[in-house]
């Protein structure tokens, strides 16, 4: 299978990757395959940086990685840390304390 990825990921063919997607991958990255945290986010920006490969949104993307990595949330929280910075809603509601890291953002618990 990786072969086939690999050979996939290099051809001429634009693929979409969705933050779900992604979030995925970092998921099965560390749980499965127990890849460490700055490995991880270094994979996710390499798979970014593909020619072959279009996100969304790729700021967003690269500053959910950064907050995963530098302040160890998991990557949901962290997707969430990154959305709230770009939209300029810097309020979260949450029960996960762990966002308290990040001092660009507040968290509201429910």
């Amino acid at each position: 299978m990786a072969q086939r990825a690999t050979a996939t990921l290099a051809g001429e063919e634009q693929l979409l990757l969705t933050d779900l997607v992604l979030a995925e991958c970092v998921y099965v990255l560390e749980s499965f395959y127990e890849v460490e945290r700055v490995r991880v986010a270094t994979l996710m920006r390499s798979a970014i940086a593909l020619a072959s490969v279009e996100v969304v949104d790729a700021s967003l993307l690269l500053r959910a990685l950064e907050v995963y990595e530098l302040h160890r949330l998991d990557f949901a929280e962290a997707y969430l840390v990154a959305n709230a910075e770009s939209t300029g809603v810097r309020r979260v509601l949450s029960f996960d304390r762990t966002i308290d890291r990040v001092q660009s953002v507040s968290r509201v618990e429910p």
